[in-house]
């Protein structure tokens, strides 16, 4: 069965990118295609876009169009660039008075204005194509009212009468609230009864409560965090929404893509390695320690880092317990990542203080972040809660041991690593504080000087397999119950 698929992101890799999504829109573009589906990507034609890299070719009938967002007016136009690694192709909504923008999100006062537009204009290109498709899939704050709009603004519309919605949450921590001052910006008119009125009440207007609400499926990128967001402590405000909604939310755990996460293949690395091979993967250290200048014997494990640095990623937990275990453990550590000012610091310094044995390296940089995951031998992710995380699964199939946090998609990609069966594939720890952490550092030291146990784990871990062929068949069962 060929299903027609539309599919909504505010990043698409290797495009644009922040974080996890932008892999996600692509891989499962990608999957859905190779699989023989009519699915089309749709994502902002930003600036910052390297449109030497990328070319776009404008698409006929889809040039100037007039898009109106409440009392506003834009002009856009599509373009399309062929996905990298794939036939499939990316509709880019080109709009420079919204799209050329220093970074892809603001704090500018028009930002919700930016996705209400982007989102608009997908329904328009819908309508300009003469194109119906079975499933609308959207993902994050950014395009979270489209399956209200669907319901309550193109109701009209036969061309929509058979289309059902998915959202996808990729990080409930970011729900693009704004003003209940700016609710003509959604031109529903008499329909405003539909937006969820005690926000209203309150003089806000939340984009992922109606997603949650109006979708007539909902998913998150991990069963297990599926659990955590109907939950108090991790709803962030959205637990009720979502209990309301039942069984309409699924956890899919996120896929790989090893066609760019692959140690047999990956282009950045001079040479390749699998789990009959790993002395290449201890060369690769050696020639990783001499560009850094980090002054460590091959002998002494390295421990690696590539992150978003915000609370979320439990970068807090490192203030005490890092320091503690470099002051009386054989280690070497590598951190790649920017973000809050005071996390920057703390790894500056911490870098100052070990002179030789840690580096950071502020921005992001993918060369750097496959030659981490590919030359370091131990990967460490403290997370306060991790929707899904893809950096665990990369590092499984590096054979570099990850470090993490039993939360969402962490606890259900990689299991703790028993030395009484072998089975196992990396160092889980439970609690939120800085000696759990320690404990995970140093249980991993005490693991690495036992070769023969360093060993299994390491190659349990590279035989797991998390790609998309697997999780991308998931969403496609759920497609298929929607429209039956």
């Amino acid at each position: 069965m060929t299903l027609t698929v539309c599919l909504m992101a505010s990043e698409a890799a290797p495009l644009s990118k922040t974080g996890g999504l932008a892999d996600v829109s692509s891989a499962l573009t990608k999957y859905l295609h190779a699989a023989g589906h009519d699915v089309r990507l749709f994502t902002p034609a930003y600036s910052s876009i390297d449109r030497g890299k990328f070319p776009m070719l404008p698409v006929e009938g889809l040039q100037n169009m007039d898009v109106a967002v409440g009392p506003h007016r834009y002009v856009m136009s599509v373009m399309t660039t062929p996905m990298p690694g794939s036939a499939a192709s990316i509709y880019l909504i080109d709009c420079p008075a919204l799209y050329s923008r220093a970074t892809l999100y603001t704090a500018d006062p028009d930002e919700h204005l930016r996705f209400l537009a982007f989102t608009r204009a997908v329904f328009a290109c819908c309508q300009r194509m003469q194109w119906s498709p079975q499933i609308l899939h959207c993902n994050d704050w950014h395009t979270a009212f489209a399956p209200l709009f669907l319901k309550g603004a193109y109701d009209w519309d036969r061309s929509f009468a058979g289309t059902r919605s998915v959202l996808t949450i990729h990080n409930i921590g970011y729900q693009g609230v704004f003003s209940s001052a700016s609710i003509e910006d959604l031109a529903l008119g008499p329909k405003n009864y539909l937006l969820h009125q005690e926000d209203l009440r309150g003089g806000r207007i939340n984009p992922l409560r109606h997603g949650i609400i109006y979708a007539d499926a909902i998913t998150t990128v991990s069963p297990t965090h599926a659990r955590e967001i109907s939950t108090d402590q991790y709803g962030m405000g959205l637990q009720d929404t979502l209990r309301a909604r039942g069984s309409a939310l699924t956890g899919i755990l996120n896929g790989v893509d090893y066609d760019e996460w692959d140690p047999r293949h990956d282009h950045y690395l001079p040479k390749h390695f699998d789990p009959g091979t790993l002395e290449v993967k201890a060369q690769l250290k050696q020639q990783l320690l001499q560009r850094l200048k980090l002054e460590i014997p091959p002998a002494t494990p390295l421990a690696g880092m590539v992150s978003r640095l915000a609370s979320q990623k439990g970068i807090d937990l490192m203030f005490e317990s890092v320091p503690q275990v470099l002051e009386w453990r054989d280690l070497g550590f590598v951190a790649l990542g920017s973000g809050d000012a005071q996390y920057e610091k703390v790894l500056t310094e911490l870098q100052q203080n070990f002179p030789g044995r840690v580096v950071f390296r502020r921005g992001y940089d993918d060369e750097l972040a496959h030659w981490i995951e590919a030359a370091c031998d131990m990967f460490v992710m403290p997370s306060l809660y991790e929707p899904c995380g893809l950096n665990q699964m990369y590092s499984l199939r590096y054979g570099t041991v990850p470090i993490v946090r039993k939360t969402g998609g962490l606890a259900d990609s990689v299991e703790n690593y028993d030395p009484v069966t072998g089975h196992g594939t990396g160092i889980v720890f439970n609690d939120f504080d800085s000696e759990a952490l320690e404990w995970g550092l140093n249980t991993a030291l005490d693991l690495y000087a036992e070769p023969e146990h360093w060993a299994r784990m390491v190659r349990n871990g590279m035989q797991r397999d998390f790609s998309w062929q697997r999780q991308g068949g998931l969403y496609v069962d759920l497609y298929k119950r929607l429209i039956a």
